[in-house]
């Protein structure tokens, strides 16, 4: 069984169809790409399958489960996570704070067993210097914040919204090689939404396309780069 599936998921702005009928699933331990031009509704497609927006049609299951009209906070809690294109740190609060807000208000935890998971999942994350303030972390530690905030949820299923946009190409890799361990460890589906098609192509097993809002191709990174409707829509001459 899948961890997450969509059917038919549609979601209207006024007469305007940001996310068309698309139908997807994420399995155990996958690190599913989602990719295509700017506008073409991956964002949303993410903000309706972790509940900050509802869908005007369609399902959405999560282990069997039907969660589309449930909202955000009982997603977070049941193992869906996320993180945001924009990011926004909790600058009243330092690092070891703003990871802990992930464990006490999705898992319920005391501030002593959030403190603990908190520091464990920045252990694992590399990420030292946690009583610092946050507007003294590089972009690389804000990133790895970002990641272990969302992994203070305890989640199944992670989405990561381009995660790597900001990084030299050695914080890209770093970031590639942690997204892969804690998936694998973690046993965890993890949606990867970016525009650099190195990182794609090295980080994902499976790449779903959007465009205007519909998927219009699935497959491994090397055969979708291919099809000719990414081609046309995306990748121009250079897949």
């Amino acid at each position: 069984m899948s961890k997450l599936e969509t059917v038919g998921l549609t979601k209207s702005f006024s007469g305007l169809v940001a996310v068309k009928d698309v139908s997807f699933h994420m399995d155990e331990g996958e690190i599913l790409g989602i990719i295509g031009p700017n506008g073409a509704g991956k964002t949303t497609f993410i903000h309706l399958v972790s509940g900050i927006l509802m869908p005007t049609s369609g399902s959405i299951t999560f282990k069997g489960r039907d969660i589309t009209y449930a909202p955000a906070h009982v997603r977070s809690r049941i193992g869906i996570a996320r993180t945001y294109q924009l990011i926004h740190p909790l600058e009243n609060l330092k690092v070891i704070e703003n990871v802990m807000v992930g464990a006490v208000f999705s898992k319920d935890k005391s501030l002593k067993a959030a403190r603990k998971s908190a520091e464990a999942i920045c252990a694992e994350l590399e990420l030292d210097g946690l009583n610092r303030d946050t507007t003294q972390l590089s972009i690389l530690e804000i990133k790895k914040m970002e990641i272990a905030r969302a992994l203070a949820n305890e989640p199944e299923v992670l989405f990561l919204d381009e995660v790597m946009a900001g990084l030299n190409s050695d914080e890209t890799k770093q970031v590639i090689a942690t997204v892969q361990r804690i998936a694998r460890e973690r046993k965890m589906a993890v949606g990867v939404v970016e525009h650099v098609m190195g990182v794609i192509r090295e980080l994902t097993e499976r790449v779903i396309v959007l465009e205007a809002g519909e998927l219009i191709a699935e497959g491994p990174y090397e055969t979708v780069s291919k099809d000719p409707r990414v081609v046309e829509a995306y990748l121009g001459g250079a897949a």
